[in-house]
C-alpha cells in the first residue's frame, strides 16, 4: 500500500511539473548552495603503521615491539600495495594481536588520528636533538653523538658516558633490567630496512643488559598534505537581522578558488534528508529507473521548501513530543537517521512535523520516565545525557577523544569478564557492583603514651559550665552548630615535626581551637630527631619538644602549645634555630637553658615513645593530623583547608556518635574515647601504601598456550597468565573459597624479604580469608640460591605453613646458601631445577611489575603495591589492614554475587574479577554506575540489540529531547557508535512538555567517522568534511565551530563571510578551511605555604634553543593558567626577572619530570589531542618571604613585576616603545573587518606617535589576516594577533556576539605582554579624529581604566535610556552609565588590584542568569563600578548620533557607528552618511587591496605563464 501511494503521489506530482520541471531543476543549479568546511592540523600526515604501532603500545608494550619486527620482515607486503591494500595488510597484521572488537576501535582511532599528536611529538623532538640535519632515515644517538651508521655503534658506546633526557612515553625495549647502563636511542621509521638493521644490532645489547635501548619515531620524508581532523562538530545558527550587518563586497566564483577535497562520506548524506516527506535515496533503489526524475522532483520541492516559514504558537507547543513520535514510529533501522536528521536540520523541516498526532499514552509514558530521571539521574526535561555500561557522560561538555579511551576502558572490561569465565548475561551485574571504599574510614588507636595532650574537656576547668550529659548529642541545633558537651568526645591529634613549614599553620589553628573554647581535645605528637646521642643543644626540633615540656610541667600544657607559636611569631618566615628557642625560654621564663636543653635534661622525654608511636601507626609522611585516630586528607593540611576539613570530619563523625547513643550501643557512663577506640574501623596500623587509591593493577585476562619455548617473546598478560597458572599458594583454608590472593615479590635469599614472607605467614595462618605465593625477586642467583628457592616452593605446593617458617629462620637460610643443608634435611623433595620456572618470576617482576632485582613489594587480587623502600616493615597488622581493605572494597561483594553461581566457584576468578573491575574503578574520581531500567518504556524508547549477542558487548544508554542540542550531538555519534562497537543502544526520550519558541534554530554537522577513507581507486582520501546541503537560500547564517575545549583553531581560508552567510547573494557553494593552531596546555597554581594562588606570577614554555616561545600569567581566579602549546617536549620554567627571583616551583603534577623541589627544567609533554591540565605548587625563596610580586615600588633598585620583565628582553632607554601606542580591537564579520581598516586609517591619520594595532586572532577571517602585513608595510604600523581560549571554568556563552563581548573585559589581564603598559580599545565602527596619545597620556586617578559616559544630549532617545531607571538607577546610585567603544586601561594599575580577577568572578555569578548581562561589555565595568572604579572620559572623547546631538558632532573626538533602536539603520548607509571621511578612507583602502590583487595576478603570470 505504501509503495502504490508514493507512486501515485510521485505520478501527480510528474503530472503538476511537466512542463516546467526540468526547467525548474536546471534553474535551481544556479541558486541552491551548499556550506563546507574542513579541519586540518598544523603539521603533515603521519603514516598508519606508525598510528598503529601506539595503539597496540597503549595495548601492551610488547606488541609494539613485535609489530615493529613483524613489519620489518615484511617490509614489501605493506609497502608496495594501493593505500587501501597497505591499510588492509596492515590491520591484517594487527589482528595477531587484537580482538575482532579492539582491531575495530583501532580503525575509530586512525580515522579520529588520536596517536598522529603523540608521533608529531617524538618528531619534535627529534627536530630539538638534531636528528634532521644527519641526512639519513634512521640515526642512533649514543652518549651525546647521533651516528647513522650501524657498525659504529660499539665504538660510540665505549666513549665517555652522557646520559640523555629519557621520558615516560619513550619506547624502552624489554630487555635484562639493569642499571647505569648506557643508554641507545634510536630515531626512525619502523619498516624501514635501515631502522632494521640498526634494531637488529641493538636487540641483542638490550637483552644481555648491555645497554638501555630507546625508540623514538622519526619520518625524515613526510608528505605535504597535514592531518584531516574529525572528532569537533561545526554549527549555522540563524542570525538575528534587526540590524543589517552585511558587506555589500561581491565575492565572485574566481575570488572563492577551488574547494577541498571533500571527502567520501559527506556526498550522499543529502540524499537521507526528508524532503515534503520523501526519502529519495530510498526511492531510487526502489525505482532506479526513475532516478533523472526522482532528482528534478526533489529540486523543485526543495525550491518550494527551502524558505523558513515562521510558525504559529500553537504549532510551536508539541514539536519535541511530535518529533519523538515522529521517530518512534518509523522503522526500527531508520529511526536513529531520522533523529540526527530532524535535529541536524530542524529549521527547514520543522513544518513537516507540525502535523503529526501525538499518543496520549506516549505523553505520559515520557512523563512517567522523567519523574524517575529526575529522582535518579538528576536530570531535567530536555537535558541529555549518554550512558556507557552505567556511566555517565555531561553531553555538553564530552569530546570525542576522552569518550574514546572510555569505550577502550570498556571494551576491555567486558571482553576481560568474558576470556576469564564470566558468561555474558552476569556481566552487567558484575559492573553494577558498588566498588567504591567503605563510608566509614579506617582509624588508628591514639591511646598511645607518645601523644601529649594539650587540653582536658573533662577536667580543665574553662569547660566546667558546659553539661557532661552525652545525651545532649540528640537535642536539635543548628546545622553546623557545635555540641558543647563537656566529655573529650572529639580529639584531634596533629602529629608534626615542628621545624617543617607545613606544621606552623596547623599548629596555629590547633591553638585557635583551645583559646576559642572548641569542643576539641587537642593533643600533640613532636617527631622530632629521635637519636639519642643529640640533645636540644645540638637540634632545634629537640629543643622545641624540651620547651614544651618544660612549660607544660612548669604551668600548663596550653602554656607550651603558646610557648610554640609564639616562636613561630618571633622568626617569622625564617627557620628556627636552638638560639631562637634559647632567647625565647630565657625571655618569657628566665630559663636555666642547660636544664632545659642540655644534655641531662629532665625534659628530654618521650623522643623514643613517638619513634615507636610513627613505627606502630604506619605514618611514613608528616605532618597528619588525626580525628578520633581518623587521618585527614593529607591535600587539606594547609592554611585555607584544613578548618573546614576538621570540622567536615567532626560533623561525620558527629552523625555517627548520635547512632551509637540511638541505638543503645554508647551509654552514658561510657568513656567515648574507648568505645570509639573499640570500633571495627580502628586498626593497629594505618599504612597509607595499603590505603592509597593511586595504584597500579596487573591485566589478568591474558591466555596462554601451552608448550612455551620462549618466555621473552610472550606480552605481559602471556607472562601474568602463564605466572597464574604455574604457582602454588599456602593457606590455612584448603576447601572453601578465598577471596584475597596475596603475591608477595621478594628475595627470599635476603633478611628483609624473608622477614615480609614472615609477617605474611604469621597472619595468613589465622585467617581463612586469605591465600598467599611469592614471586621470586633474587638480586643474585646462585646455585646454592637457587635450591633454597627450590625447597621453599616444594613447601609452598604441599601447603605446609610450619615447614615454610621453617625453612625462613634465618639460619636455615644461611645453611643452605654455604651448601651445609639441602631439601632433603627438612624431609622435603624439590621440583627439577627450575631455571624455567625462575626466569617466569624474574620477567613478571623486572618487565611487568618494573622492580629491580631484590626489590620487594607485594600484589593483592592484581593490585600492585611497592616497590617497598629498603628499610620499610610490612607487618602482620598490614596484612591485616590489606585483607580488611580489599574485603570491603571488592573482596565481599564479589564473593556474595559468586556465591549464587557454583559454576563460578573459583578463588583464582575472584582474583581476576576483583583486578578488573577495581582497575577501572580506580582513579581521583570513583567511578560511579547507572542502571537504567527500562521497563514501562514501551512506547519511548528506542531498542537497538547487539549486532553479536554471543559475544561480549557495550552497553550504551541515551536519555535525550530529539529537538535539542544535545540531540544534535549524540544522534550522529551513536550512529557512529554502533558501527565501531558490539552495542546495545537504547534511547529513552525525554520531550518538553510544551515549547515557547523554536526548540532549534541552528543546522549542525558531527564530524566523526569509523574508520579512514577510500576512493574508487583505492587511494586514501583526504578525510572528512562537515557538509550542509539543503539549507534556507535567504536565512542569514553565522558559522561556529565546536571544538574541543583544549583546541584553538582558526580559519585559515574562505573568501566568504563566515559571519553572514546568505546563500541566494552568492555565486558558488560557500567552502572554507580551519586550522588546529595550538593545543592548550592549562594548569592551575598555588603557593604550598598559604594554599592562595600566586597572584602576577609569570611562566614561559619553550624550547631548550628558545626557552620563550610563550608565557603567561597566573589569575588569583582557582590559580588558572593557560599556555599555548602545540605536540612536543617542551620546557616550563618561571620567568626571568622577578617571578623567577621570587619564587621556586617546587612540586609538579602532569608533568615528565620527577616531581621535586627547584625550579629546574620541567618537561611537560604534549603527545595527545585530550585536555592537558598542571598542577604546580610554588614557595617563595628563602629570604624572599616579605617581597611582593605586585609591588608598586618603581624605584631603581626595587623595580615592579612589569618593569623587571620588559628590562629583560628590551632596553631600559627604548623611549620608542615606551612612547608606542597601543590600540586593541576585535571584528568578526567582512563588515566590521571593512570598518576596522577604516578605523586603523583614521587613528594612523591623526598621530605622529608609533602605532602598534592588537587584534583578537580567534575571529579574523582569512581576508583580513593576508591583508594586515600589506597594510602594516604601507602605513608603517606594528601589529600583533593575540588569542586566549576561554577558559572551561567559567560560564560559556553560546552566541558569538557574546563570546566577542566577553573578551572585550574579561582576559585584558592575560591577552597583552606584560611589558604593555597602557592600552586603548577602539570598536572596529569608530572613526578617530584626535590624536589617541592625548587619551593614553589621560591622568586616570588612581583607576585602572576610563570609559567615556554614554551621551544625555539627545533628547528624543530618553525612553531607550534605560540606566535612567529601575535596577541601573539604584544600582549606579547618581554615577554615569558607561559606553564600551572606547576605553583605555592602565594595565599595570588593573592587574595589580587583580581587576581582570574581580571582574571574572562577577561575571561568573551573574551569568549563570540568562537575563543577566544583556550588554556584557559594558554591563559588567559598570555593575563593578563600585569594586573596580572607572575613570569618566571626557564626553568629546565619543560621540555617537544615537545619544548625542548634532551640536556636540564638532567637538567629538571620535565618531561611533552605534546601532539605532528607534531607526534599525543599516551600518553602511550610516557611515557612509555621518561621517564624511569615511568614503575618502574606503577608497583608500581598496586601491591597496586593488594594488595587492593586481601585484599577486602578476606574479602568477610569471610563474606559470599557461594558466593565462
Amino acid at each position: 500500500m505504501k509503495f502504490i501511494a508514493i507512486f501515485l503521489c510521485l505520478i501527480f506530482y510528474q503530472l503538476r511539473f511537466s512542463e516546467t520541471a526540468s526547467e525548474t531543476a536546471d534553474g535551481a543549479k544556479g541558486k541552491t548552495r551548499t556550506v563546507s568546511t574542513l579541519l586540518n592540523a598544523k603539521w603533515n600526515a603521519t603514516p598508519i603503521a606508525l598510528e598503529i604501532a601506539e595503539f597496540l603500545n597503549d595495548e601492551d608494550q610488547s606488541y609494539f615491539w613485535s609489530f615493529l619486527e613483524d613489519l620489518s620482515h615484511n617490509t614489501d607486503e605493506y609497502y608496495g600495495n594501493t593505500d587501501k591494500g597497505k591499510y588492509e595488510a596492515l590491520v591484517d597484521l594487527s589482528r595477531k594481536y587484537l580482538s575482532e572488537a579492539q582491531v575495530s576501535l583501532m580503525k575509530f582511532s586512525l580515522g579520529l588520528h588520536v596517536y598522529s599528536p603523540k608521533l608529531e611529538m617524538f618528531q619534535q623532538i627529534a627536530m630539538v636533538q638534531g636528528v634532521p640535519e644527519q641526512k639519513c632515515e634512521t640515526v642512533a644517538e649514543i652518549n651525546g653523538k647521533l651516528t647513522c651508521d650501524p657498525s659504529l655503534i660499539k665504538a660510540l658506546l665505549n666513549e665517555k658516558p652522557k646520559s640523555p633526557e629519557l621520558y615516560k612515553l619513550d619506547h624502552q625495549y624489554p630487555g635484562k633490567m639493569a642499571k647505569n647502563r648506557p643508554v641507545v636511542i634510536l630515531y626512525g621509521e619502523i619498516g624501514s630496512k635501515k631502522l632494521t638493521e640498526f634494531h637488529n644490532t641493538l636487540k641483542p645489547l638490550s637483552v644481555s643488559g648491555e645497554i638501555i635501548y630507546v625508540m623514538r619515531h622519526y619520518i625524515s620524508d613526510r608528505k605535504g598534505t597535514k592531518v584531516r581532523l574529525s572528532g569537533y562538530g561545526v554549527e549555522l545558527q540563524i542570525k538575528s537581522t534587526e540590524y543589517k550587518a552585511q558587506d555589500d563586497t561581491k565575492v565572485t566564483a574566481e575570488q572563492s578558488g577551488a574547494p577541498g577535497d571533500e571527502g567520501a562520506s559527506q556526498q550522499v548524506e543529502d540524499e537521507d534528508v526528508d524532503v515534503e516527506g520523501f526519502l529519495f535515496s530510498k526511492l531510487k533503489v526502489l525505482n532506479p529507473d526513475l532516478a533523472p526524475k526522482l532528482d528534478k522532483l526533489k529540486q523543485a520541492l526543495l525550491d518550494e521548501s527551502q524558505e523558513l516559514a515562521p510558525l504559529k504558537v500553537w504549532q510551536l507547543q508539541e514539536l519535541s513530543l511530535q518529533a519523538a513520535e515522529r521517530i518512534l514510529s518509523a522503522a526500527k533501522d531508520e529511526s536513529l537517521k531520522i533523529m540526527a536528521q530532524l535535529a541536524q536540520n530542524f529549521p527547514l523541516l520543522a513544518r513537516s512535523i507540525v502535523r503529526t498526532t501525538v499518543r496520549p499514552a506516549l505523553k505520559a509514558e515520557i512523563k512517567r520516565n522523567q519523574q524517575r530521571f529526575a529522582n535518579d539521574l538528576s536530570l531535567q526535561p530536555s537535558e541529555a545525557a549518554l550512558f556507557i555500561n552505567g556511566q555517565h557522560f555531561n553531553v555538553d561538555s564530552m569530546d570525542v577523544f576522552t569518550l574514546f579511551e572510555q569505550m577502550r576502558e570498556e571494551v576491555k572490561l567486558v571482553e576481560g569478564l568474558y576470556k576469564i569465565g564470566v558468561p555474558s548475561q552476569y556481566v552487567s551485574s558484575l559492573l553494577s557492583l558498588d566498588l567504591s571504599p567503605p563510608s566509614r574510614q579506617y582509624a588508628v588507636d591514639i591511646r598511645d603514651s607518645a601523644v601529649l595532650f594539650v587540653n582536658d574537656i573533662e577536667k580543665d576547668p574553662q569547660y566546667k559550665r558546659w553539661s557532661p550529659n552525652i545525651q545532649d548529642l540528640l537535642r536539635p541545633s543548628y546545622p553546623g552548630a557545635l555540641r558543647s558537651i563537656r566529655r573529650n568526645m572529639y580529639n584531634l591529634v596533629l602529629v608534626v615535626d615542628p621545624l617543617l613549614d607545613e606544621a606552623r599553620s596547623l599548629i596555629k589553628l590547633a591553638e585557635s581551637f583551645v583559646v576559642h573554647n572548641a569542643p576539641l581535645r587537642v593533643g600533640l605528637v613532636m617527631a622530632v630527631n629521635s637519636d639519642p646521642k643529640l640533645s636540644g643543644r645540638d637540634d632545634a626540633g629537640i629543643a622545641i619538644h624540651n620547651a614544651f615540656n618544660y612549660v607544660a610541667q612548669r604551668s600548663h600544657p596550653t602554656d607550651g602549645l603558646s610557648f610554640i607559636t609564639d616562636l613561630f611569631a618571633v622568626v617569622g618566615d625564617n627557620s628556627i634555630t636552638v638560639d631562637d628557642v634559647g632567647r625565647l625560654l630565657k625571655k618569657k621564663f628566665s630559663a636555666d637553658l642547660e636544664d632545659v636543653l642540655g644534655e641531662d635534661s629532665d625534659y628530654d622525654v618521650g623522643r623514643q615513645l613517638t619513634k615507636d608511636f610513627l613505627r606502630r601507626t604506619g605514618f611514613r609522611k608528616l605532618p597528619q593530623v588525626l580525628l578520633n585516630g581518623v587521618a585527614l586528607d593529607e591535600n587539606s593540611l594547609n592554611a585555607d583547608e584544613f578548618e573546614e576539613a576538621v570540622l567536615t570530619e567532626l560533623m561525620r563523625q558527629t552523625s555517627l556518635l548520635q547512632k551509637a547513643l540511638f541505638r543503645g550501643e554508647m551509654k552514658e557512663d561510657d568513656n567515648v574515647i574507648d568505645f570509639l577506640m573499640g570500633q571495627p574501623n580502628v586498626m593497629p596500623r594505618l599504612n597509607d601504601r595499603v590505603l592509597s587509591t593511586s595504584t597500579k593493577y596487573l591485566d589478568m585476562t591474558g591466555v596462554v598456550e601451552s608448550g612455551i619455548k620462549d618466555l621473552t617473546s610472550l606480552s605481559s598478560h602471556q607472562l601474568i597468565a602463564a605466572f597464574t597458572d604455574s604457582i602454588a599458594y599456602v593457606s590455612s583454608n584448603t576447601k572453601a573459597l578465598t577471596p584475597v590472593t596475596l603475591w608477595l615479590v621478594t628475595d627470599v635469599t635476603q633478611l628483609a624479604g624473608r622477614e615480609l614472607v614472615q609477617h605474611a605467614l604469621e597472619y595468613v595462618q589465622n585467617s581463612r580469608l586469605i591465600r598467599l605465593s611469592l614471586v621470586h625477586n633474587p638480586q643474585t642467583l646462585t646455585d646454592s640460591s637457587s635450591h633454597y628457592i627450590d625447597t621453599i616452593n616444594a613447601a609452598l605446593t604441599s601447603n605446609d605453613i610450619k615447614l615454610l617458617n621453617k625453612l625462613l629462620k634465618t639460619e636455615n637460610a644461611e645453611a643452605f646458601t654455604i651448601g651445609s643443608k639441602t631439601a632433603s634435611d627438612f624431609g622435603v623433595e624439590p621440583t627439577q631445577k627450575s631455571s624455567f620456572g625462575l626466569k617466569l618470576h624474574q620477567l613478571l617482576a623486572g618487565r611487568v611489575l618494573e622492580f629491580q632485582p631484590g626489590q620487594r613489594g607485594l600484589i593483592v587480587n592484581g593490585r600492585v603495591i611497592g616497590p617497598f623502600d629498603d628499610d620499610e616493615d610490612f607487618t602482620s597488622d598490614d596484612v591485616a589492614l590489606l585483607e580488611k581493605h580489599t574485603m570491603s572494597t571488592s573482596g565481599e561483594k564479589i564473593l556474595q554475587f559468586l556465591q549464587d553461581l557454583p559454576q563460578l566457584h573459583s578463588s583464582d576468578l575472584i582474583m581476576k574479577v576483583g583486578g578488573l573491575l577495581m582497575s577501572s574503578a580506580s582513579g581521583t574520581t570513583p567511578k560511579t554506575r547507572h542502571n537504567i531500567d527500562e521497563r514501562g518504556s514501551e512506547l519511548s524508547l528506542l531498542h537497538f540489540p547487539p549486532k553479536m549477542s554471543d559475544s561480549p558487548f557495550i552497553d550504551i544508554t541515551a536519555v535525550v529531547d530529539p529537538l535539542s542540542l544535545g540531540a544534535q550531538k549524540l544522534a550522529p555519534l551513536l550512529l557512529v557508535l554502533q558501527e565501531v562497537l558490539n552495542c546495545r543502544v537504547r534511547v529513552f526520550m525525554n520531550c518538553v512538555e510544551k515549547n515557547s519558541e523554536m526548540p532549534l534554530k541552528s543546522f549542525y554537522r558531527l564530524v566523526l567517522e569509523p574508520d579512514l577513507m577510500f576512493g574508487a581507486d583505492e587511494r586514501q582520501l583526504a578525510g572528512p568534511i562537515a557538509k550542509f546541503g539543503i539549507l534556507p537560500m535567504g536565512a542569514l547564517l553565522t558559522q561556529g565551530m565546536q571544538v574541543p575545549d583544549n583546541w584553538l583553531v582558526e580559519s585559515v581560508w574562505s573568501p566568504y563571510d563566515l559571519d553572514n552567510i546568505r546563500l541566494r547573494d552568492v555565486d558558488t557553494d560557500v567552502h572554507s578551511e580551519y586550522e588546529l593552531e595550538h593545543l592548550i596546555l592549562e594548569g592551575h597554581c598555588f603557593d604550598s605555604h598559604s594554599g592562595s594562588p600566586p597572584r602576577g606570577l609569570q611562566l614561559t614554555l619553550g624550547t631548550p634553543i628558545d626557552p620563550l616561545m610563550v608565557d603567561t600569567i597566573v589569575m588569583a581566579n582557582l590559580g588558572y593558567l593557560q599556555l599555548k602549546a602545540n605536540p612536543g617536549s617542551w620546557i616550563l620554567r618561571l620567568r626571568e626577572g622577578r617571578s623567577s627571583e621570587i619564587y621556586d616551583i617546587v612540586s609538579h603534577e602532569g608533568t615528565d619530570t620527577p616531581s621535586s623541589g627547584g625550579s629546574g627544567d620541567i618537561h611537560v609533554l604534549i603527545s595527545s589531542f585530550k585536555s592537558h591540565v598542571l598542577k604546580l605548587k610554588v614557595a617563595k625563596k628563602a629570604g624572599k618571604q616579605q617581597m611582593d610580586l605586585l609591588s608598586s615600588d618603581d624605584d631603581d633598585n626595587n623595580a615592579g613585576l612589569w618593569n623587571s620583565i620588559t628590562s629583560t628582553f628590551t632596553s631600559k632607554s627604548s623611549d620608542e616603545d615606551e612612547d608606542k601606542l597601543n590600540i586593541f580591537s576585535l571584528a568578526s564579520g567582512h563588515l566590521y573587518e571593512r570598518f576596522i581598516r577604516i578605523m586603523m586609517v583614521s587613528v594612523l591619520k591623526h598621530t605622529k606617535t608609533p602605532v602598534k594595532f592588537w587584534f583578537l586572532k580567534q575571529y579574523l577571517s582569512p581576508t583580513l589576516k593576508d591583508f594586515l602585513p600589506h597594510m602594516a608595510a604601507h602605513y608603517g604600523f606594528e601589529y600583533e594577533l593575540v588569542q586566549y581560549k576561554w577558559p572551561r571554568w567559567l560560564h560559556q556563552q553560546k552566541e558569538k556576539q557574546r563570546i566577542i563581548w566577553g573578551y572585550k573585559i574579561l582576559f585584558l589581564d592575560v591577552l597583552f605582554p606584560l611589558s604593555v603598559k597602557k592600552i586603548i580599545f577602539v570598536d572596529a565602527d569608530q572613526i578617530v579624529r584626535a590624536d589617541l596619545k592625548e587619551l593614553r597620556d589621560l591622568d586616570l586617578g588612581g583607576a585602572p581604566y576610563g570609559y567615556t559616559p554614554f551621551c544625555d544630549s539627545r533628547r528624543e532617545m530618553d525612553g531607550f535610556r534605560f540606566w535612567k531607571s529601575g535596577y541601573w538607577r539604584n544600582h549606579l546610585q547618581g554615577r554615569k552609565y558607561h559606553i564600551s567603544a572606547l576605553y583605555v586601561v592602565d594595565l599595570k594599575r588593573f592587574r595589580k588590584i587583580a581587576a581582570g580577577d574581580r571582574l571574572r568572578g562577577q561575571y561568573q555569578a551573574l551569568s549563570q542568569d540568562p537575563n543577566s548581562l544583556s550588554n556584557l561589555d559594558q554591563d559588567l565595568p559598570n555593575n563593578m563600578i563600585h569594586q573596580v572604579p572607572i575613570k569618566s572620559l571626557p564626553q568629546e572623547w565619543l560621540w555617537c548620533e544615537t545619544w548625542c546631538d548634532d551640536t556636540s558632532k564638532r567637538k567629538a573626538k571620535t565618531i561611533d557607528l552605534c546601532n539605532n533602536p528607534q531607526t534599525k539603520e543599516a551600518k553602511l548607509d550610516a557611515a557612509v552618511r555621518i561621517v564624511a571621511e569615511w568614503n575618502d578612507y574606503d577608497s583608500e583602502i581598496k586601491m591597496i587591496q586593488e594594488e595587492l590583487a593586481r601585484n599577486r595576478t602578476e606574479q602568477q603570470r610569471q610563474h606559470d605563464p599557461s594558466e593565462f
